[in-house]
C-alpha cells in the first residue's frame, strides 16, 4: 500500500488568492523570548486554514511593548514583510472585537486581545477603512495569530 503523500491529503484546502484590491495582515502576540520558527508555524497554520499562502500577507503587526522581542523582528525580516508595532491607544477600541479577553494582556498592552486588535488595527490603519476578522485568535505554546482583511482605499 503507498504511503499517503501531503497532495494525498484531502483536508489541507489548496491555495486560494485574495480579492484584488485586498490587503491582509496578520496579527501576533507572543511570550517573552518566543522563538521565530514557534511563530512562524503558527502563522502558517493560520493562513492554510484559510487556504492561503505567507505571499497573501502584507503586514504583520503587533504591540509596542513587544520592540523588543528577537522572534517577532526575525520573522518579519525572514519573510520581508514590515512589522507594525502598535500603540495601546491604537488597539485599545478594538476590545469589543476580540473573541477572549484578557485583563493581563489589557494590563500590559491596552487591549484585551492582541492579535486579533493589532491584525484589526493595521489592516484598518493600511486600508483607511472598516476591517473583519478572516480568522480569529489561534494558539500555539508561546504565541497568538489572527488575520485581519480589507481593501485598498
Amino acid at each position: 500500500m503507498p504511503i499517503p503523500t501531503a497532495t494525498d491529503d484531502s483536508s489541507v484546502p489548496e491555495p486560494r488568492p485574495l480579492p484584488d484590491g485586498a490587503l491582509l495582515v496578520a496579527g501576533l502576540g507572543c511570550r517573552k523570548g518566543c522563538s521565530r520558527v514557534e511563530l512562524e508555524a503558527l502563522l502558517h497554520r493560520a493562513l492554510r486554514d484559510q487556504g492561503l499562502t505567507i505571499a497573501a500577507l502584507d503586514c504583520l503587526a503587533s504591540s509596542e511593548i513587544k520592540a523588543n522581542e528577537p522572534g517577532l523582528h526575525a520573522l518579519a525580516a525572514h519573510l520581508r514583510l514590515p512589522l507594525a508595532l502598535l500603540s495601546a491607544t491604537q488597539l485599545a477600541p478594538y476590545d469589543a472585537a476580540v473573541s477572549e479577553h484578557s485583563l493581563r494582556s489589557k494590563a500590559l498592552t491596552g487591549s484585551a486581545g492582541l492579535a486579533e486588535a493589532s491584525a484589526l488595527a493595521q489592516a484598518e490603519i493600511m486600508g483607511n477603512q472598516k476591517t473583519r476578522l478572516l480568522c480569529r485568535k489561534l494558539r500555539s505554546a508561546n504565541a497568538t495569530c489572527a488575520l485581519a482583511i480589507t481593501r485598498l482605499p
